[in-house]
């Protein structure tokens, strides 16, 4: 081969560059392989949402939300018995024969005899669709028992010469006859005086109760009525309580107001007068029936 002189009028050669390797080129998905990809991104989330539901229990049961029943102070026994009746959705008279059957077993103490009245608590009972009759009325003697069982209650019932069903009794009385809270501490202490000095105590509240009634009407024949609740005629505290206290109504009876007072009557609303004068009773008496003519007329 014959070696030829490069010739002086050619191109120079440009110097060779360093080579480096060069990135790989970015595969390109076909349309069916993006179809493919897609395919697949939706199956994983549909997996994720599913998972967590196959988790859940299936037969847990929804949350009962309960129902209330509220017994107010001073309520009857008849009343609570109808008032359990209508927020169980039982037939009328089931919350009584539930406390008076044979194999009824309250907590009550040994002087009520098996009579509930009086320990029948007030206050809000949560009520879901288990409930029983049988064991909303346990619960709540139950819950008088705590509330009315305490060593103060009982010293308090001691100094006045009671024992706590007998104060269970006066407080009942003293709910129904005191016009406020504020009174009730005063309306005991009428009490107390009253059996202290041997008198009859000659409560409205008593006699309704025996004549199964609310009233602030009381005749004279009233007064005559053949009844261990007729406190016009017999003396000392009724048989058992004419209704269900509160803790006040339990409070006032074991701490009650200090005063010489031996009458009351409430001459219009806020307006109870208290006195030991009978005289001044009588003329607060007049103005009360004169007042209630004024609201009948």
């Amino acid at each position: 081969m014959t070696y030829r002189q490069p010739s002086p009028y050619a191109p120079p050669r440009r110097p060779r560059r360093p080579s480096f390797p060069r990135p790989p080129r970015r595969a390109r998905l076909t349309r069916r392989g993006r179809m493919a990809l897609l395919l697949g991104a939706v199956v994983a989330v549909a997996a994720a949402i599913t998972v967590p539901l196959l988790l859940l229990p299936r037969d847990e049961p929804a949350v009962e939300q309960p129902r209330t029943l509220l017994v107010p102070e001073g309520w009857r026994a008849g009343r609570i018995y109808t008032a359990v009746d209508r927020t169980l959705g039982l037939p009328e008279g089931t919350a009584r024969k539930a406390v008076t059957a044979p194999g009824a077993a309250l907590p009550l103490p040994a002087a009520a005899g098996g009579n509930p009245e009086g320990y029948l608590f007030p206050a809000t009972y949560p009520v879901v669709a288990a409930t029983t009759p049988e064991g909303l009325l346990r619960y709540m003697v139950e819950t008088a028992g705590k509330r009315f069982g305490t060593e103060r209650i009982a010293e308090g019932a001691r100094a006045y010469g009671m024992s706590v069903y007998q104060a269970v009794i006066a407080a009942s009385i003293v709910q129904a006859e005191a016009d406020s809270p504020e009174d009730m501490a005063k309306v005991a202490r009428v009490v107390h005086n009253r059996l202290d000095r041997g008198m009859a105590l000659q409560m409205d509240s008593t006699l309704n109760y025996a004549l199964g009634r609310s009233t602030v009407d009381t005749t004279f024949e009233d007064t005559r009525i053949a009844s261990p609740y007729n406190t016009y005629e017999r003396k000392g505290l009724p048989p058992t309580p004419i209704g269900n206290p509160g803790d006040q109504a339990m409070d006032a009876v074991v701490r009650p107001a200090d005063g010489d007072w031996l009458y009351f009557v409430t001459v219009a609303p806020g307006d109870t007068r208290f006195t030991a004068d009978y005289a001044l009773h009588q003329e607060n008496v007049a103005e009360f029936n004169a007042n209630r003519r004024a609201r009948t007329s």
